[in-house]
This record gives structure tokens, C-alpha cells and sequence, in this order.
């Protein structure tokens, strides 16, 4: 999910280097919670730009990871379709045809 939100309105490539370094420094979502201070966070996803908006919603979808039901990630703050289908898709196997452009070309719709 958190590569979910790295993606808003951001190209892959340079999520594929940001999220690395972002999962080595807190790779559990508690780690997250517990340690991940404003700043720091904010300095790792600076390129990615909107650097507010994204810590906003990788603090709060984060709390809500924290309880969630592991059914609909629309749950989560932050997470909208593309979110729940990827989610549905590749951790719930879930076969079915999503309505996001680039996860029916992955899918060979």
C-alpha cells in the first residue's frame, strides 16, 4: 500500500528507487508507526514531490493498516480503486477484470 501511494500522480521509476530505501528504514508498517519521524520521512520521499500530502496519507493509511480487516484496502486512507484492485489482485489472487488501465494491460485485457 505504500507503494500505492508512492504512485498518486508519480511515474514507476522513480518510486523503484525511493521505495527501497523507504522499506529498509521501516520495513514493517509498526516500525512505521513507532519510528518514523515527520522529517525523515519527508526527506526520503522529497523527489517524489507533494511531500506533504504523501506523509499525510502514508502516517494515516498506516493507523489504519494498523486495524484493519485485511478485506477492502478502501479502507485505508489514501488507498481508492487502483489500490483495492492491485490489492485484490496480487495478495488476495483474486481473478477478475479491474477497471485500471495499467492493471487490465498486466492482466492481458
Amino acid at each position: 500500500m505504500v507503494a500505492v501511494i508512492m504512485l498518486n500522480q508519480t511515474g514507476r521509476k522513480p518510486v523503484k528507487q525511493i521505495l527501497p530505501l523507504f522499506l529498509s528504514k521501516w520495513p514493517s508498517p509498526r516500525k512505521f508507526a513507532a519510528f518514523a519521524g515527520e522529517q525523515e520521512v519527508k526527506d526520503v520521499i522529497w523527489s517524489l514531490g507533494m511531500v506533504n500530502v504523501r506523509y499525510t496519507r502514508l502516517k494515516r493509511m498506516t493507523q489504519d493498516y494498523l486495524i484493519w480487516d485485511m478485506k477492502d484496502a478502501t479502507m485505508l486512507y489514501g488507498i481508492g480503486q487502483y489500490g483495492s484492485e492491485s490489492y485484490r489482485i496480487f495478495f488476495k489472487n483474486e481473478r477478475f477484470e479491474p477497471e485500471d488501465k495499467e492493471l487490465r494491460k498486466y492482466l492481458g485485457y
